[in-house]
This record gives C-alpha cells, sequence and structure tokens, in this order.
C-alpha cells in the first residue's frame, strides 16, 4: 500500500503546480488567534463557572484556493473543534475567521446563508452523520432543498450524477443507509458534501472508522475529487501516512496549539519540533531498517486542556526542556535553517534529520526499567 501511495501522491503533487513559487495567491480561508473554550459549571445549588476547557487556543492557519491542507496530532489535542469552528458549527470564544476577505467570525445565520453553501464538512463517523429514516436521494438532495438550488435536469438527477462521481450505483438512490457498509456510508457523505459545489471542505477523519482496505479507497476517492474539482480541503487526521498522502502542506497540533507548519516534504523529511519528531517515530514502517530509524517514546498522556502547563505546552513531555520553556511561551515563526513557509514553535528546535540515536529517547520510566530488565536477564 505505501509503494501505491507513494505513486498517487506524486502524481497529485506533480498535477497541481506549487502556489508558493507562483505570484502571491489571495488566501480562501484565513484563521487567526482562533480561540474555543468551553466552560465548566459546578457549585451547588446554583450553577456558576469553575474553569473551561481550552480545547483551542490561539491557532492561525491559512488555505489557498484548491490547496490540500492537513492538520495532525495526537487524540484530545483539538482537531475537531478546529474543524467544527472553520465550518461555522461552533461559535469561537476568540480570534478572527476570514472567508475570501469576509470576516464570518461571528456571523449570522441570515449573514452565513451564502457562505454555508461554498463550506461543507465531511463527517468522522459514517454511522452517525446520516440520518436513518431518510433514503439516501432525501439525504444528498437535502442540501439543496435547503438553498433552494434546482440543478438542470432536477435534483434527482443531480443525486444520481453524484452518486456515480463518489463510486456508488445510481439505482442506490431509494435505499436507506442501514443497507450500506461503512466505506459506502462515508462516500454517501462525500456525496452530499459535494452537492452544493463547495470551494472547500473539512473532512474530519474521515477513514478513522474504515477498515484499512476501505481507507484507501476512501482517501483516493477525496485526491480525485480534490484534483479535478479544484476544492481545497482541510484533512483532519491522526494518521501520519494518509495525511503525507493527501495533504500538500501539514499543521501539526498538541494541546489546542499548532507547534509546527510546513509543505509535506519538509515536514516529514526535515522536522524541527521535538514533537513532530516524536510522532513521526512512532510511524510505523515495513520498508525500513529499524536500526537506521530515530526512536521516541513520550511519558505519560497529553495534559489536560482545563490546566495546560505554563509556557510551552509540550515541555511536561519533552527531553529538552529548559527553564526558558516554562516561563516563555515560543512563538511559530521561521527559524534559521527552514524551508520558506515551515514555521516551528519551539525555544529549542531539534535537529532536522530522522536517523537514528546512538541512544533511544525513552521518557517513560516504567518502559525504561522493563528494556533494562530485559538487557540484564
Amino acid at each position: 500500500m505505501s509503494e501505491n501511495n507513494t505513486t498517487s501522491t506524486t502524481a497529485v503533487a506533480d498535477a497541481v503546480p506549487p502556489q508558493r513559487d507562483q505570484a502571491p495567491v489571495e488566501p480562501l480561508l484565513e484563521v487567526r488567534g482562533l480561540t474555543k473554550h468551553f466552560p465548566i459549571y459546578g457549585g451547588f445549588p446554583f450553577k456558576r463557572k469553575v474553569g473551561a476547557v481550552q480545547a483551542v487556543d490561539g491557532v492561525d492557519l491559512t488555505v489557498l484556493p484548491g490547496e490540500s491542507f492537513g492538520l495532525v496530532g495526537e487524540s484530545g489535542c483539538g482537531k475537531s473543534t478546529t474543524g467544527r469552528l472553520l465550518t461555522r458549527l461552533l461559535e469561537p470564544t476568540a480570534g478572527q475567521i476570514t472567508y475570501k476577505g469576509q470576516d464570518i467570525t461571528h456571523s449570522s445565520r441570515k449573514q452565513l446563508a451564502p457562505v454555508r453553501s461554498e463550506i461543507q464538512m465531511i463527517f468522522q463517523d459514517p454511522y452517525a452523520s446520516l440520518n436513518p429514516r431518510q433514503t439516501v436521494g432525501t439525504i444528498i438532495s437535502g442540501p439543496m432543498e435547503i438553498n433552494g438550488i434546482n440543478p438542470p435536469g432536477g435534483r434527482e438527477a443531480r443525486v444520481r450524477e453524484l452518486l456515480e462521481t463518489v463510486g456508488l450505483n445510481p439505482e442506490h438512490y431509494n435505499r436507506f443507509p442501514h443497507e450500506f457498509s461503512g466505506g459506502q456510508r462515508q462516500r454517501i457523505g462525500v456525496a452530499r458534501a459535494l452537492a452544493l459545489e463547495p470551494k472547500l471542505i473539512v473532512a474530519d477523519e474521515p477513514v478513522s472508522a474504515l477498515d484499512v482496505s476501505i481507507q484507501a479507497q476512501v482517501v483516493n476517492l477525496l485526491q480525485k475529487v480534490q484534483t479535478e474539482l479544484g476544492i481545497a480541503f482541510v484533512f483532519i487526521a491522526h494518521d501520519l501516512a494518509i495525511v503525507r498522502h493527501f495533504s500538500q502542506r501539514v499543521a501539526v497540533m498538541y494541546l489546542g496549539k499548532i507547534v509546527e507548519v510546513a509543505d509535506r516534504d519538509s515536514l516529514y523529511n526535515r522536522p524541527r519540533h521535538p514533537y513532530t519528531h516524536a510522532l513521526l517515530s512512532a510511524v510505523p514502517e515495513a520498508d525500513i531498517d529499524a536500526d537506521k530509524k530515530e526512536r521516541i517514546r513520550l511519558a505519560g498522556d497529553v495534559p489536560s486542556p482545563i490546566n495546560p502547563p505554563s509556557g510551552c505546552r509540550f515541555r511536561t513531555r519533552c527531553w529538552k526542556a529548559q527553564d526558558k520553556c516554562a516561563t516563555e511561551e515560543p512563538p511559530l515563526i521561521q527559524i534559521e535553517g527552514n524551508r520558506e513557509g515551515h514555521l516551528t514553535a519551539c525555544h529549542f528546535p531539534q535537529d532536522p534529520t530522522m536517523e537514528a540515536r546512538e541512544e533511544d529517547v525513552i521518557l517513560d520510566p516504567a518502559l525504561a526499567a522493563i528494556e533494562n530488565i530485559d538487557e540484564s536477564s
């Protein structure tokens, strides 16, 4: 599968010329300081706010027209919340969201109406995102009905055309979701997202609930749609191999903040943030000599977003942390030696190599003790 992925990725990269080397392109979506805090209420008998879950805290990102932009990180780092903020399914606590030069951060439902059709979302769970009481035809034609769109030939003809586009039989128009497999249901979700001919699709882990064999089919379908129709994608996932296959630029997120942004090749071949190194060292690869690959194993879980660490949020799990990391939050900037557009938020960035160290970085004391016992025996 890795060989097929490499080939497909190269083809897509060639099909879409690198926009950074051309004349400046006006961003399709621009986000500055995006923040979402979920309040925590407690006390009796009167409920009062006692804290907040800092799910997303000061995210900056830019998506260009027709670009595939990946967003990766551990579970609980705020990726899905960011996706819902971009589509305005959630109201931001602070920050700014600009779409085609228009500020939509706190736009009303009426003001968002013209934009809704251009920003669509593919949800993570193909079993929960489709109404079990509606037929496939009703599900896909629903957005057109809500927006008052009557395509040439009628809505039914358009739905059958969309079903064919995503690799389903147009005769499935009158079937219900329970008659389809998980991969087929996700294809229905893709068809629904395409119904209004959007300019931007936010795909929230669209293949994480599917079998591995089906994952490749759905990702290749999204890649085909992105290339042929010129739709920009924000592809959210925790599977780094899939993101590398699909995305032209990638942002790494940790505990509500973006810690590194770069083009695909630069991020995967020359990462600079310690967290990115740790993520990449955990990616299983069958065709690599294990003795030549860097190994980093972090201790514990991601800290609680209710009370995140001061300064750099990764410092509690970082092997390079110093006093400065606890007092100063590192800005997301281009550091010396990075390619243009490769931004990193770290006071002490990593050497940009993934080659094996003399000793593995093992921050988990229990794991280190077990390995020492094995070596001694």
